[in-house]
């Protein structure tokens, strides 16, 4: 299943999100251009690969960790950031409609380190495989993991256009985000030599709904107790 849109307006302009997506495509199209010789020096793609990726074996003993916050902008492929930067499209605006724009920014980022220290603790416990603290993880999924179970929180209810098969369907956020979720939990467990950090996905995920639970559900209560009157 393919989420395509979200038929929930946001009633104020998502301008963090918007921004985030703008970063993370800035960034990677200056790493592919540069990786590739195109516009900029080789040098610089390894530059930002060496800097900027998130090693857990630096992380563990207390060295370049602001790699956590930067690994969240960087992608391995044009793949891997359109379909992130899909997801961050459908479901970050209403997300950001609820926390404000400030609000949105610091659970987005919270939300990513809680993802990439789940990751860290899936290696120590034998969930993920290779279990080596010294290969680099990048990409925003983590963070964007939160956004999707606050949404899965406080709009349970709302229709996105998904592509299923041959079909557009408007499925129903909690089945939809609900089956993603397991199926994170499924590859976890089953797909352990992906190379891909489903439990960074699982553990943001987790934050962006207590989050949501804690802060988020008064938050959207209040505005739209606002809006009534």
């Amino acid at each position: 299943m393919l989420p395509l849109k979200d038929l929930n307006r946001p009633w104020r302009k998502p301008h963090v999100n918007r921004m985030l997506l703008i970063i993370n495509i800035v960034v990677f199209a200056v790493y592919w251009l540069s990786a590739n010789g195109i516009l900029f020096s080789q040098r610089i793609a390894a530059v930002i690969e060496d800097r900027f990726t998130m090693f857990p074996l630096y992380v563990v003993h207390g060295q370049r960790l602001y790699t956590l916050v930067t690994s969240m902008f960087m992608h391995a492929s044009w793949l891997h950031l359109l379909g992130n930067m899909l997801y961050l499209y459908i479901f970050g605006d209403n997300v950001e409609d609820v926390f404000g724009h400030l609000g949105y920014l610091v659970f987005y980022i919270f939300c990513g380190l809680a993802a990439a220290f789940t990751h860290i603790l899936s290696i120590y416990w034998g969930l993920t495989f290779p279990a080596d603290l010294s290969v680099g993880v990048v990409g925003a999924s983590g963070a964007i993991s939160g956004v999707l179970g606050a949404y899965f929180v406080l709009y349970p209810k709302a229709k996105i256009l998904t592509l299923v098969t041959y079909f557009i369907l408007p499925i129903p956020a909690v089945i939809l985000l609900g089956f993603w979720f397991l199926m994170q939990w499924l590859y976890g467990f089953f797909d352990v030599y992906s190379g891909v950090a489903y439990w960074a996905h699982i553990g943001g995920f987790i934050a962006g709904m207590i989050l949501a639970l804690a802060f988020g559900l008064q938050r959207k209560k209040m505005r739209e107790t606002r809006l009534r009157f």
